[in-house]
């Protein structure tokens, strides 16, 4: 008989987590693979309650994964989970998903925006069907979200929002690259921008959290070269321990403890640095660390 240990084993990583998210409840969107399920299977570990709220509830042809397999996962390591099928893009959906976190745990802690769409395409290229995509699941999905959960925020006793999205950089080259992705994520990060301001009065923590490197994902595998390309990323536990390391305050932009931190565009290393990460070689997947693709953004 193979014990739940054994079918999710823990990876080995070099960070050392100083706080807990135990007994915190956190509503994702998305979860089922990649980035969101290790930052939730991360959770799980300490005991979280986890309510992922995600469009795969039956397996995928090309995506491993459904809401319910990644609930497991999560039950195993520790956790309590709550998996529900929808779409971060239908208003019904993200309220049901808001009243039954709450119906459930009794509240709200954190909000974790992890759904997005992906089009690397020029203008000329680029199908309108799937600009749309891109800004109502990444741009309107996040503003959704965190509007609709924060009355719950506002009653936890440490609320935060957490959007996966890159710093502002308003160097032309990005845009310039990919406009209408461009614009989708960083409508994510100007939305952690505003609520940071909006919120700060209200106690409620607003940042974002991007790679610095590639993350091996099933998006990346997707696309042309993708294959080649994962080999020169790094795994997705080193998203999970950087957002572990800023939810449970353990860092902040500069580099010190603290419960209360907001309006920042965290990269992972630099919240593992600050949590005393020295090594980061455990994180990749083979490639030496001078041949790491870095990511988009930076």
């Amino acid at each position: 008989m193979t014990s739940s240990s054994d079918a999710y084993p823990v990876p080995a990583t070099p960070y050392r987590a100083a706080g807990s998210l135990r007994g915190r409840t956190i509503l994702m969107s998305g979860g089922s693979r990649g980035i969101g399920l290790a930052i939730a299977r991360r959770a799980a570990r300490d005991g979280a309650n986890v309510v992922l709220l995600a469009k795969t509830g039956e397996p995928h042809a090309k995506l491993e994964g459904t809401v319910y397999s990644a609930a497991e996962e999560l039950e195993a390591v520790g956790g309590s989970a709550l998996p529900l099928v929808g779409d971060v893009r239908n208003d019904d959906d993200v309220a049901h998903a808001v009243d039954a976190a709450v119906g459930r745990f009794g509240g709200i802690d954190v909000v974790i925006n992890n759904a997005s769409a992906i089009d690397l395409s020029p203008t000329d290229a680029v199908d309108m069907k799937r600009y749309d995509l891109m800004q109502d699941v990444n741009v309107r999905g996040t503003f959704l979200l965190s509007k609709l959960a924060l009355p719950a925020l506002r009653k936890s006793s440490g609320g935060h929002i957490l959007t996966l999205s890159p710093p502002l950089n308003l160097d032309p080259t990005w845009a310039g690259r990919h406009l209408a992705y461009t614009m989708a994520k960083y409508g994510m990060s100007l939305t952690t921008l505003g609520l940071a301001e909006e919120l700060r009065n209200d106690g409620i923590c607003v940042n974002s959290l991007w790679p610095r490197t590639l993350i091996d994902t099933a998006a990346i595998r997707n696309m042309a070269g993708g294959e080649s390309m994962a080999r020169a990323a790094r795994g997705p536990e080193i998203m999970a321990d950087a957002a572990h390391a800023v939810l449970t305050g353990a860092v902040n932009q500069a580099g010190t403890t603290g419960t209360f931190s907001t309006g920042n565009f965290y990269t992972d290393e630099q919240v593992l640095a600050a949590a005393g990460v020295t090594d980061f070689r455990p994180y990749s997947l083979g490639a030496a660390e001078a041949d790491l693709v870095p990511d988009i953004f930076l």
